[in-house]
């Protein structure tokens, strides 16, 4: 992160507290539970939506309350907004909302209005979220803006994928083209690799006649490196906290979630993400991914999320600042301490990197810019202060996560592709409220 040092403690509002927001059934997802300890180490009290009352955010000690809430994704917006409503209600003051996907960065920018008074969120363009979560909207803004991507197409028909298949050098790639629909009617399970034009076929005979994808150009793994932008911007879109690393191993390899990172400054690229946040004037958290391309020396912008990402305490600065820190800083009208990042830290997510070094050692893959050496680790789930979590995830793991590890294995094996679906407090590891969002 750009600035001077500081070495001053971060200290935070703990009159206000902090929501984790999410929608669909994922209750493993370490990125919930990295934001409940960051603010809940500083005193903030913290509150988090889970699927039921046993998932590992839920155990948390540093959560105060959880909001046991089981959603899809593609319930209709004004349930959503009623039940944020709600459950601001019982919270009783204003609360800043952290958003863990895109399908709440996106309905909390279109009601602003409706949740705004219960809730604090930065001031954001309502249509620019969706736009950026859309790998359509993604993509048309970085050819406005200039900013490498991979060279990408939108078929409409199946007729158009069977033209694009008769022309395309393949591998290539297939995404969702919208964030709401991977929910409801996904066309690929997420990011696929399709090895060949009949591979291409098969798949396109099942997305009926309007395709919800993106063909998207491969760009080769032993060609290229993949990168990581955290970053917090305020309402004018200044950068209060900018981080850069390298991704080492992702699960499913080469597509999926981070399982494996180091923070490593590369001022360049700090320096292109900034430039293309001020110019969309997006307001918030953001985690973005981009690849370095060997054959051209360009970053090329894969995803745009406007939203906290799952590997944030990877980054943290000389001043003790993460993104979510500096989101909850600048909400509650404080500043936030300027310090470098701490370059050489790890992130290890421990349930999917072991089976991602089992892969990539078979791949090829190198990332010469990760450090020889660690200088600190941290783990996604285990920490000495609240054990309760990493006990949970492991306890919930078990057969169902083996089980889906080795589903998205064999489909990474198949035709080529690869598959993804991404205050010091004494403990309440197991107090939480049934909410409904209607009830």
């Amino acid at each position: 992160m750009a600035g001077r040092r500081c070495g001053a403690p971060v200290e935070a509002d703990r009159e206000v507290p902090g929501l984790i927001v999410k929608f669909g059934g994922y209750p493993l997802h370490h990125g919930g539970v990295g934001a409940i300890r960051s603010l809940g180490r500083l005193g903030v009290p913290m509150y988090a939506i889970t699927e039921d009352p046993y998932t590992p955010a839920a155990a948390s000690r540093y959560l105060e309350r959880a909001f046991v809430w089981p959603t899809t994704g593609a319930e209709e917006p004004e349930h959503l907004v009623e039940g944020l409503r709600r459950i601001g209600r019982r919270i009783g003051r204003p609360t800043v909302l952290i958003p863990t996907d895109e399908e709440a960065a996106v309905l909390i920018a279109e009601h602003q209005d409706e949740l705004s008074g219960a809730f604090l969120f930065p001031p954001v363009d309502p249509a620019l979220p969706r736009r950026l979560a859309s790998k359509q909207g993604l993509h048309e803004l970085c050819e406005e803006h200039g900013v490498p991507s991979p060279t990408t197409v939108f078929p409409t028909s199946y007729d158009q994928v069977v033209a694009f298949a008769d022309e395309a050098l393949f591998p290539v790639v297939a995404k969702n083209r919208e964030a709401f629909v991977r929910r409801s009617r996904p066309a690929v399970a997420g990011t696929t690799r399709i090895g060949s034009r009949a591979g291409l076929l098969a798949l396109a005979r099942d997305w009926g006649d309007d395709p919800g994808v993106i063909l998207q150009e491969y760009l080769p793994r032993e060609a290229a490196e993949d990168w990581i932008v955290h970053a917090c911007f305020d309402a004018d879109a200044g950068p209060l906290a900018v981080f850069t690393g390298v991704k080492v191993r992702s699960w499913p390899p080469h597509a999926g979630m981070t399982a494996h990172a180091y923070a490593v400054d590369n001022p360049e690229l700090a320096a292109l993400a900034t430039r293309f946040v001020e110019q969309l004037g997006f307001a918030g958290v953001v985690d973005l991914d981009l690849r370095f391309d060997r054959r051209d020396g360009r970053y090329k912008l894969l995803d745009f999320n406007p939203r906290m990402g799952a590997q944030f305490r990877l980054f943290e600065s000389e001043s003790g600042v993460d993104v979510v820190r500096a989101l909850h800083l600048h909400l509650t009208g404080r500043a936030v301490p300027e310090g470098e990042q701490r370059a050489g830290r790890r992130f290890v997510v421990e349930n999917i990197d072991l089976p991602a070094l089992l892969a990539y050692r078979r791949s090829g893959y190198t990332t010469p810019s990760a450090p020889a050496r660690a200088e600190g680790t941290e783990l996604a789930w285990l920490a000495g202060d609240d054990p309760m979590p990493f006990l949970t995830m492991l306890a919930r793991f078990g057969r169902p996560g083996a089980k889906h590890l080795h589903q998205l294995w064999r489909t990474s094996r198949r035709g080529g592709g690869t598959s993804h679906s991404t205050k010091q407090a004494r403990p309440r590891a197991w107090r939480t409220a049934s909410w409904g969002g209607t009830s």
